[in-house]
């Protein structure tokens, strides 16, 4: 399995080259050459999700690493879930299920991909002797995951961007509260646009790196992350249905990263009837399914920050795969012109897309009333990002699609303001989340300002 660039300059890379270099150097994102097809057969005859993982994870890494390095690999990736089976489905009737993200070390489903993405850093960097950043920045919980995932490794010392105000105080705290020399938390004065800006530029740079050290991705741009992600729809769907007809997965997104795994998991033989995309005042997702029209616009604060993104960035590889048929070059001419331009496709182009994807928007109000419907109805507390989810289910529409799955992200205890809001006093405790209000913050501030912040970066790469 090999991996190329959406934008065409980079092509034939091997598994390390895209998870050292995290973006393509033409700006692009890496995707696979081709698809690799999952054995269903094989699939339905395991008891875990590792077990799946060994089946999925190896389709990808075979141009650098044995089928024996990955499995060992893979049984040591995902460690401190609460719960054994690493995820647990809550069925609400037949047509509605939950499946609980949230059960790792920083409540978040993010934890799937992040500790996947450290375990092939940290094997990476050691073959190579080397050292490495990791460079991230986050809306809520890509951080926190990145951190917690890559701390226990003396070979990598990480840099977290997040914006100034713009997420919960549990969220933030996640970061700031972890004292470890090899952890710097910065508070950017900007939006998670200008963060993600930042990473961008600081990728194209490089400036600041010592010798014989790498510059990692963290964000979900690492084609990595994504491969932690697929895993866990094809585990859903066998412990639901066994994979005996098609499910619809409803998805809260923001980056289109976690949307784009369950695209994935489809385009290698996963059983999908519809993908559910579900965002909140910061649409520019459901403007396009809805509109045809993918236009970046302010960012508004919302009640479910990770969905805070005006831009997504792993859409690119969607509009890569599924509008252009794999064109890089056409690829490449939407993108240098865009965010200045638009872009759109041609009205057929864009009605195909309604076979397979169905997108969803929804206020602040009625992310509340949703929590407060479930919790009343089902005695079941969801988070707002998983009520933007729940949106598109038959529970909330008068459309059927069939059984339909909501990805919980994350534990509603990241969010205490937001159940208060919802009329809820009774919140649930995350393992893990004890005490972070009782802990030392330690972080610093800086305005967004691309040479201040990889100055910063240098000064502080020692």
């Amino acid at each position: 399995m090999l991996f190329r660039s959406t934008r065409g300059q980079d092509c034939h890379k091997t598994f390390e080259e895209i998870l050292l270099a995290g973006l393509a150097s033409d700006g692009g994102l890496f995707i696979p050459e081709k698809w690799p097809q999952v054995d269903l057969k094989a699939i339905k005859k395991c008891k875990s999700f590792v077990e799946i993982a060994h089946h999925i994870v190896p389709l990808f890494t075979d141009s650098s690493y044995t089928q024996e390095e990955v499995k060992e690999i893979v049984e040591s990736t995902w460690h401190d879930f609460k719960s054994k089976n690493l995820i647990e489905i809550h069925n609400f009737d037949n047509n509605v299920f939950v499946a609980e993200l949230f059960h790792g070390p920083t409540a978040a489903f993010k934890d799937f991909g992040l500790q996947l993405c450290a375990a092939f850093f940290n094997t990476a960097l050691k073959k190579k002797k080397k050292t490495a950043i990791v460079l991230g920045a986050t809306s809520g919980d890509t951080g926190s995951a990145a951190i917690d995932a890559c701390k226990h490794y003396d070979s990598i010392k990480t840099f977290i961007l997040l914006p100034k105000g713009n997420m919960t105080e549990i969220q933030r705290r996640q970061m700031t509260t972890v004292d470890q020399s090899n952890v710097c938390v910065i508070d950017i004065d900007g939006t998670f646009d200008d963060c993600q800006d930042i990473v961008k530029y600081a990728f194209q740079s490089k400036q600041f790196l010592r010798p014989n050290q790498e510059l990692l991705a963290v964000n979900s741009i690492n084609w990595v992350r994504i491969i932690g992600q697929i895993c866990y729809y094809f585990f859903i769907a066998m412990k639901i249905n066994q994979f005996s007809k098609p499910l619809n997965f409803s998805i809260p997104t923001g980056n289109f990263g976690n949307v784009f795994a369950c695209y994935s998991a489809y385009k290698m033989g996963l059983p999908i009837n519809k993908i559910l995309i579900s965002v909140n005042k910061n649409d520019i997702l459901h403007k396009f399914f809805d509109k045809n029209d993918y236009s970046k616009t302010s960012v508004h604060e919302t009640l479910s920050p990770s969905m805070d993104i005006t831009v997504a960035s792993n859409f690119e590889r969607l509009i890569f795969d599924f509008f252009l048929n794999s064109n890089p070059i056409k690829c490449k001419e939407l993108f240098d012109n865009f965010p200045n331009s638009s872009i759109s496709f041609s009205h057929n182009a864009w009605q195909n897309a309604k076979q397979l994807f169905h997108s969803v928007s929804i206020s602040d109000d009625r992310t509340i009333s949703i929590i407060s419907k479930i919790y009343k109805d089902f005695d079941y507390l969801v988070d707002p990002h998983t009520a933007v989810g729940m949106a598109a289910t038959s529970l909330f529409t008068d459309v059927n699609l069939g059984t339909t799955v909501v990805l919980a992200t994350a534990h509603p205890g990241k969010f205490p303001d937001t159940m208060k809001l919802s009329g809820i006093s009774n919140i649930p405790t995350h393992h893990k989340l004890s005490g972070l209000l009782e802990k030392k913050e330690k972080s610093v501030s800086l305005e967004a300002n691309k040479d201040k912040v990889l100055r910063f970066i240098a000064d502080n790469n020692l």
